[in-house]
Parts: C-alpha cells; structure tokens; sequence
C-alpha cells in the first residue's frame, strides 16, 4: 500500500527533498500499482512484476521481438516508494548530491516504476542502463515497435522532466494500432 501523502512527504523531507522544488520541475506523482503480475523471470531467478495489461503487453512485444531476431529483457520493473527510498538514500550515503542523484533517479513518490507500468529494458552483449543501448539493435527495433504495444520512451534527450536521456526505460501507456 502506498504511503499516506504525510508519511511521503516525511519520506522526502528526511532525503532532503524539498516537494515545492519538484512541483517547480513539473514532476508529478505517481501512485503505487496495488495489482501486479510477473511479466517475466530474470536470469538470476528474480520476478520482475507488472500491471497487468503492462505485464500481457511487454510479454508479447519480447515474444515479437524475439521472432525479429531480438533479444530484449527486463532489467528492472515495478519498484515501491520504499525500494526508492533506498536508493536514493544509498545514493547520498555515497557521496553523491541531491541534484546529481536527481537527474538520473526520480524521487520516492514520483517514478514511473510504482506505477507497474514501466520497465528499464537490457539485451545481451550490452551494460544495462547506460547509453549505450541506444547503439543496440533492441533500442532500434523498441524505436520501430514499441508503440505497437503501447511501451513508448519516456526520457529521450531534452525532455521535460530534466533527467538523463535513459534509451532503455519504456512505459506502457496505450497500444497503438500495428502497422504490418
């Protein structure tokens, strides 16, 4: 269950966070899935779980791409305001600062993750979550085909929400009508 607005902005003051500084970038909160299903099993066995209509979409654009030739997989999917929580904090721990951390992780209470509808997408042969991937065949083919089954780029170069470009995090939205 997510936390009460109280306990978020408890959450986010404790990180230093200030809820006025993201209403000023335009972040908007989003809401913890409450209905998940595995969309698939990594190969370290981990469940990497999603909204349902998300978890039906990603099964068969990974079973499209595969019969195209590509590899594609889950590197991470649904994550809690509390997993965000923790990373943000292991992040500070490290040395890192508050607005470095916040233009490559969203703030617990504002990532596209709780909703269960996005994923951060890897393929082989390439460092997960690193630009890289954009030089991937996975990035090209998600670019031609991921709209087919309403996954679309969430953070391209420039975009709005002031973080990093991230070519491999995809969120389901709608499915847009197949074009072959």
């Amino acid at each position: 269950m997510p936390p009460a607005d109280g306990t978020l902005k408890a959450r986010l003051a404790a990180l230093g966070i200030e809820i006025r500084a993201l209403e000023a970038r335009g972040l908007r909160r989003h809401r913890e899935a409450t209905s998940l299903r595995v969309a698939e099993v990594g190969a370290d066995g981990r469940e990497h779980r999603l909204a349902p209509a998300a978890a039906q979409a990603w099964r068969a654009m990974r079973a499209s791409a595969q019969r195209d030739g590509v590899a594609i997989f889950i590197v991470s999917a649904f994550r809690g305001i509390e997993r965000q929580v923790e990373i943000v904090r292991r992040k500070l721990e490290s040395g890192q600062s508050l607005e470095q951390i916040l233009t490559v992780s969203a703030p617990p209470g504002y990532s596209e993750h709780h909703t269960g509808r996005a994923v951060d997408v890897g393929t082989v042969g390439v460092t997960p979550l690193e630009v890289e991937f954009e030089r991937s065949a996975a990035f090209g083919w998600l670019r031609e085909r991921a709209a087919e089954f309403g996954y679309r780029l969430s953070y391209p170069r420039g975009n709005a929400d002031g973080y990093q470009y991230e070519p491999w995090h995809w969120c389901h939205h709608a499915a847009r009508r197949a074009r072959r």
